[in-house]
C-alpha cells in the first residue's frame, strides 16, 4: 500500500513538471557527480520541480520581457543586477530569464546573502536551483567552470529601498569587478524594470529587523496589515535588459581601487541607462 501510495505521488508530481522548463534544464551544460548533484549542491533533477513550479509566475503573473538575451555568453560570466522589491522576486525571475531566454540557456548561480543559510527548509532548496553563499571562493570555482554568476552589487542596500527611492542605484560593491580581474570573466549589466513597484516599501522597521537578525523588517499598504497575506507581490510586469558584455584588462592583485572604482561606475552607469531606457519606452507598471 505504501509503495503505490509513493508512486502515486510520484506519478502526480511528475505531471507539474513543465517539458520545456526540463528541457533547459538538461541542456545547461553543468558538471554533476555520479550522485546527480555538483560540489555546491544543485541537482538537475530538483531544479526541474522548482524552476516548474516557478514558471507560471513568470509566464503569467509577472509576464517577463526579456531583451538582449543575445549578450549572455555560453561560457563564464557575470551578470549585474539591480536590486530592488523588498522581497527576491527579481533574483528567481532573472534566473528563469536566463534559463528560457539565452541560448544556449544559462544557469544562473545567485549568490546569496550572508543570513541566507540562516533559513529553514528554503535555503536547501535554493542550493538545489543553483544559488550558492556569496563567497568569493565560491564565486572562483564557479567561474573556473565556465558557470554564470549573478551578482546584485547594491546587496540589501538596493532590496530594502523605499519607494521614495525606487530605481536610485544604491551604492555598488566592487568584489565583482575584483573577481572579472581575476578570472577573466566578462561582465553583462543587467537591468530589471518593474520589481520596484512589486511591494512598495514606505519604512523599516529597525528594531525588529536587528531583533531577528533580518536585514530589515518593511512596512509597505499591506504588511503587517494583512498578515502573510501582505507579503504577497502585486502583478507588476517585469522587463529584464541585458546589454554587452564588458571586458575589463588587468591583474586583480595589482589593479588600484581607485581603477577599479572607475570599473565599478562604468557598470553602475550602464544598468542606469538600461533602467531609464525600460522605464521611458514601458506604458504602465501593470501593463
Amino acid at each position: 500500500m505504501f509503495f503505490k501510495l509513493s508512486d502515486a505521488f510520484h506519478a502526480a508530481l511528475d505531471r507539474t513538471v513543465s517539458a520545456e522548463v526540463e528541457d533547459r534544464i538538461r541542456r545547461v551544460p553543468t558538471k554533476l557527480n555520479e550522485y546527480g548533484f555538483d560540489p555546491f549542491g544543485f541537482n538537475p533533477d530538483v531544479a526541474k520541480y522548482l524552476y516548474s513550479a516557478a514558471y507560471p509566475i513568470y509566464k503569467h503573473y509577472f509576464r517577463v520581457e526579456t531583451h538582449g538575451a543575445e549578450h549572455l555568453p555560453g561560457d563564464r560570466v557575470i551578470v549585474a543586477a539591480n536590486h530592488s522589491g523588498v522581497l527576491p522576486w527579481d533574483g528567481l525571475m532573472v534566473a528563469l530569464s536566463m534559463l528560457m531566454e539565452a541560448d544556449p540557456p544559462r544557469l544562473a548561480r545567485g549568490m546569496a546573502e550572508r543570513w541566507f543559510p540562516t533559513l529553514p527548509v528554503f535555503s536547501p532548496l535554493m542550493q538545489r536551483m543553483g544559488h550558492v553563499l556569496g563567497d568569493p571562493q565560491n564565486c572562483r570555482e564557479l567561474l573556473g567552470r565556465d558557470e554564470a554568476i549573478l551578482v546584485f552589487p547594491e546587496g540589501v542596500r538596493g532590496i530594502g529601498k523605499t519607494i521614495w527611492e525606487a530605481y536610485e542605484l544604491q551604492e555598488f560593491g566592487t568584489g565583482f569587478v575584483r573577481l572579472a580581474l581575476e578570472t577573466g570573466a566578462p561582465i553583462v549589466p543587467c537591468a530589471v524594470v518593474g520589481a520596484e513597484e512589486q511591494m512598495p516599501s514606505v519604512g523599516n522597521v529597525t528594531p525588529l529587523a536587528r531583533l531577528t537578525g533580518f536585514p530589515y523588517v518593511p512596512v509597505t499598504p499591506f504588511f503587517p496589515a494583512l498578515g502573510p497575506l501582505g507579503l504577497l507581490p502585486l502583478p507588476v510586469r517585469y522587463r529584464v535588459y541585458y546589454d554587452e558584455p564588458i571586458h575589463f584588462d588587468g591583474d586583480a592583485r595589482s589593479t588600484s581601487d581607485e581603477d577599479v572604482d572607475r570599473a565599478v561606475e562604468i557598470v553602475k552607469s550602464k544598468i542606469h541607462r538600461l533602467i531609464q531606457y525600460g522605464l521611458e519606452t514601458r506604458e504602465g507598471v501593470f501593463s
